[in-house]
């Protein structure tokens, strides 16, 4: 019964989860809920489901947040499932990291088809709630940041870029692609923002900023972080 994949549910309309219940287990699926999206993330961690299905018109969080959030640190496949129709918004929903969108009503049988689907293209990469290293520590699920069990209070851009970072760990990464990754595509030539921030971000977590043992440069390349 265990090896059957488990399926998250986050719909704060208690007859839809009950429909999806039905639905999945029929299906072959195990099942578990949410009702809102600081609930849903909080399973998504507990649980580590192997498919998520998301509803966008949630009471805390909208859909497309918690899409968001959770694709920083998980690969999980997402089935969007929306009253939603309108073209952009499945659009914009894809373009967020959905892989795919089902809109209200639906067919139970092109439910499951299409749950099968994005369950056989699931990337086999890990997902990393939690990284540690030494006296850093970075709750990705929570965005939370700390050195020496001390929270630190990081703008997003500095979040961003110390989690791109964290995700290629060991590898250098040039200055376009930090800047494409975390400011877009048309900033690919201000790498004095890029020392502006790589500096904060040194202050913030290297234990000495002027011989920075995480946030190593490679001159005239990029950025390396180095694990301790």
């Amino acid at each position: 019964m265990n090896n059957q994949p488990l399926v998250l549910v986050i719909d704060d309309e208690v007859q839809m989860r009950r429909l999806l219940r039905t639905t999945l287990e029929t299906g072959g699926y195990r099942f578990c809920e949410a009702e809102n999206g600081e609930l849903g993330l909080m399973e998504l961690v507990q649980k580590k489901p192997d498919a998520v299905i998301l509803d966008l018109g949630l009471p805390d969080l909208d859909g497309a947040e918690v899409l968001k959030r959770l694709r920083e640190w998980s690969q999980v496949p997402v089935l969007v499932l929306s009253v939603r129709d309108a073209e952009k918004q499945k659009v914009a929903a894809l373009d967020s990291g959905a892989d795919d969108y089902v809109t209200k009503p639906f067919g139970q049988e092109e439910l499951l088809a299409r749950l099968r689907v994005i369950l056989r293209h699931a990337p086999e990469k890990p997902d990393l709630p939690l990284f540690e290293n030494r006296d850093l520590t970075v709750d990705f699920a929570d965005r939370r940041v700390l050195v020496n069990g001390k929270e630190l209070k990081l703008t997003n851009i500095e979040y961003s870029l110390l989690k791109l970072l964290i995700h290629h760990a060991g590898k250098v990464l040039t200055h376009r692609q930090i800047l494409r990754e975390v400011w877009g595509p048309n900033s690919e030539e201000r790498t004095q923002y890029l020392r502006v921030y790589i500096t904060h971000l040194r202050q913030k977590i290297e234990s000495d900023p002027n011989k920075p043992q995480r946030i190593k440069t490679e001159s005239g390349v990029g950025y390396r972080f180095c694990l301790l």
